[in-house]
């Protein structure tokens, strides 16, 4: 039975190949960006995964962080306790950090183009609140209906109530559209 070509064939260098290149890249396969810069800037390469994290406080496997209670064929509930040995935290300040971070308020950041506001500023400026004379108007290219001017109006109400409020006091009308 013949040989395969491979196993007689002499291996040549491939001068194509960058080998720097392709340790980096392997480098940075393995030990891919943390993005929190609080684990960040504690994690050790030196140490594995599992050790870091129990040297910080957190759980590499949430299964053995947690007690859980397993029940027998019979129905008798068992405690078990945990089952992860108790390590000792060696950065308490990562959890406590983080901690602190997760308990700050979310930021509203949604908010509205500066198309879409002028084009509510001079449907209310023309119209008032009448949204099917808003419909008909040669301003509303996109062709809305009047309900969805009508919600348009109220985003931009809820969005930027401030703006909205300072608006109204300007055109003079009293807050009509305020349901």
């Amino acid at each position: 039975m013949p040989k395969a070509k491979q196993s007689k064939r002499r291996k040549t260098f491939d001068y194509n190949k960058d080998r720097k290149k392709l340790k980096k890249k392997f480098i940075k396969k393995n030990n891919p960006r943390i993005e929190n810069s609080l684990i960040r800037n504690a994690w050790d390469n030196h140490k594995s995964t599992a050790r870091n994290l129990q040297e910080m406080g957190l759980a590499f496997d949430p299964n053995r962080s947690l007690p859980f209670k397993k029940t027998s064929l019979l129905g008798e509930a068992k405690a078990k306790g945990t089952r992860a040995t108790p390590g000792v935290v060696i950065k308490p300040y990562v959890v406590n950090q983080l901690v602190e971070e997760a308990s700050r308020p979310a930021k509203n950041t949604k908010s509205l183009s500066t198309d879409l506001i002028e084009y509510v500023q001079h449907m209310i400026r023309e119209h008032k609140d009448n949204y099917k004379a808003m419909a008909r108007d040669e301003k509303n290219y996109y062709q809305d209906t009047p309900k969805q001017i009508k919600r348009k109006v109220d985003e931009y109400k809820r969005f930027h109530s401030e703006h909205y409020g300072a608006f109204m006091d300007s055109l003079g009308y009293p807050q009509l559209m305020d349901q």
